[in-house]
């Protein structure tokens, strides 16, 4: 990168000369740098600098990345089950929240495996007591919609210190908001998501 900024347009015989190598084993070096973005490729002219680096570049690829590519199914349940049945849901899905509707089936509430387990430790009626009463309520709960990017996911993750994002399509009706639940996004399809793009 620093000889073809030096020396730009520069072709690939200079630079193997200028490295003390082939153009063959340089060849594999070009072609990545070329494929990311960092160098351009002119026939007959030869090599030059972009202006991107890898940390830009990077922000560029989870930046094009939409939520809805991303997302998965969702653990849902409705606000009336027992707490007992949402200990039971959580654990048969294997996951580390549930996402909870009320009536008409929108998003009214989160619940996690701590707000579970403080419930479940304490002199409560698991079994009687609605998961509704010990779950985080709308519109206290940070959400993500399919349009948003992956990096606005990421973000929102890292700053609000979750675990999990509901991902919800938001519908207007007699001037209230109401939000049907479409997916999740998750720690770990963030952490999936890096290492895909680090295959490529």
């Amino acid at each position: 990168m620093d000889i073809v900024k030096k020396h730009e347009p520069i072709t690939s015989e200079q630079i193997a000369d200028k490295l003390n190598l082939t153009r063959s084993a340089l060849r594999p070096d070009l072609a990545v740098l070329t494929m990311i973005g960092i160098l351009e490729a002119r026939p007959r002219v030869g090599y030059f600098f972009t202006g991107k680096v890898p940390k830009n570049l990077i922000s560029e690829r989870i930046s094009d990345i939409k939520v809805d590519k991303i997302k998965s199914v969702p653990s849902v349940i409705k606000e009336e089950t027992s707490v007992y049945d949402a200990i039971v849901t959580l654990f048969l899905t294997d996951v580390g929240t549930l996402f909870i509707t009320g009536k008409e089936g929108n998003l009214a509430g989160l619940v996690s495996r701590k707000d579970l387990l403080k419930t479940a430790i304490g002199n409560a009626d698991i079994h009687k007591m609605p998961v509704g009463i010990v779950m985080t309520r709308m519109p206290n709960i940070i959400t993500v919609t399919p349009e948003e990017s992956a990096y606005d996911a990421a973000r929102k993750i890292v700053d609000h210190q979750v675990d999990a994002l509901p991902v919800v399509k938001v519908i207007v009706e007699d001037n209230h908001e109401k939000h049907k639940i479409v997916g999740k996004v998750t720690k770990t399809t963030i952490t999936k998501l890096f290492v895909e793009l680090g295959k490529t």
